[in-house]
């Protein structure tokens, strides 16, 4: 492998974290890539790489989009992320989860997990046997915490919808037509609050059984994941993994918005460019998902309950509106807006 620096998504990371557990198998990277506005905050993700480089460019990407994401937010938090190297078989162990607990421990506060892609509201239990910076833990009912996956749907359906009122000037998703990528926790949420608005969906996921799930319980239709992206739709909403927005599935874009709770949509940086130049509006990932963050913000830092929770997730469409309107005034694509908001506001614009 390669040294981290002469990586491409190497962005002034301030420390990379390699961990290893011979005893219960752990193999995980910890990025941390800002502590300039607070603890580098960001969910573990359990996943099988194909190799080694995978996962630290996962890493490496996600923990920039956490600082740009959690600045963006107004939250006091910096921007980390975990990746838990998962065998094919992806196996996991309470032994590995506390281990995993241990090094999170080790680092004093300075990188404050939570859920991700592979991690439920289980295994955060677990590893919160091992260490106290540590959020998305299971609540009573009207307390702040547990899984952030509806609080990430509920800021990407407002989302869409912010941007569905700019773009197509309609102030409802009742009888749009909305491509969805992916049939998980932030997708069927999305899912189920547009079919209640009346939105006619399409749906792709590799997982058969969870797919033929959210179809029929909003009546939604099933579409092959390899097709998802260039159906012809009001709008594309990736929510699934990211890294798919290419120079190639740009070209064969059908819609007029891309508005999704993925993370690092975009594989490159002229990508947010090829986009815009196509007309297509763009809704920056990191600031449309960013509602599981504020939830599980607001259960670490105590600040607030449900409401003002709900009140930070439904500021989402009006920083979306400054993104689009500097866009429109500046010439510049959402995305690059984003960032150079992000940037400064995390000292390094």
């Amino acid at each position: 492998m390669n040294t981290p620096w002469g990586y491409p998504d190497f962005d002034a990371h301030e420390a990379l974290h390699f961990v290893t557990d011979e005893k219960s198998g752990l193999r995980a990277i910890i990025a941390m890539h800002s502590t300039h506005l607070g603890p580098a905050a960001g969910g573990t993700r359990f996943w099988h790489y194909a190799d080694d480089a995978d996962a630290l460019t996962d890493a490496l990407r996600l923990s920039r989009g956490m600082s740009y994401k959690n600045a963006m937010a107004g939250l006091p938090l910096g921007g980390g992320k975990a990746v838990i190297l998962a065998d094919k078989d992806r196996t996991k162990s309470p032994e590995m989860l506390s281990a995993f607990g241990r090094a999170v421990q080790s680092l004093g506060g300075k990188y404050v997990t939570a859920e991700d892609v592979g991690i439920s509201v289980a295994d955060i239990t677990k590893i919160s046997t091992e260490t106290k910076y540590i959020a998305g833990l299971p609540v009573e009912g009207g307390e702040v915490g547990g899984d952030p996956g509806p609080h990430t749907s509920l800021g990407v359906f407002l989302g869409i919808k912010a941007a569905v009122k700019r773009a197509l000037g309609k102030d409802s998703l009742n009888g749009l037509h909305i491509a969805m990528q992916g049939a998980g926790s932030v997708a069927g949420g999305v899912a189920r609050l547009a079919a209640q608005e009346g939105a006619r969906l399409s749906i792709a996921d590799v997982d058969v059984g969870r797919v033929e799930k959210l179809a029929a319980e909003t009546g939604g239709t099933i579409v092959s994941p390899a097709d998802v992206l260039s159906l012809e739709a009001d709008v594309v909403s990736p929510c699934a993994l990211g890294a798919i927005l290419t120079e190639e599935s740009i070209a064969a874009l059908r819609t007029p918005i891309v508005a999704g709770g993925a993370n690092n949509q975009l594989a490159a940086p002229g990508d947010g460019a090829r986009l815009h130049a196509r007309g297509i509006l763009y809704a920056p990932d990191y600031v449309i998902n960013a509602g599981g963050i504020i939830n599980v913000s607001t259960e670490y830092l105590n600040d607030g309950g449900p409401e003002l929770v709900r009140s930070r997730i439904e500021a989402i469409p009006g920083r979306l509106e400054q993104i689009w309107t500097e866009s429109a005034s500046s010439g510049r694509d959402p995305a690059a807006v984003a960032d150079a908001m992000a940037q400064k506001l995390i000292g390094r614009g």
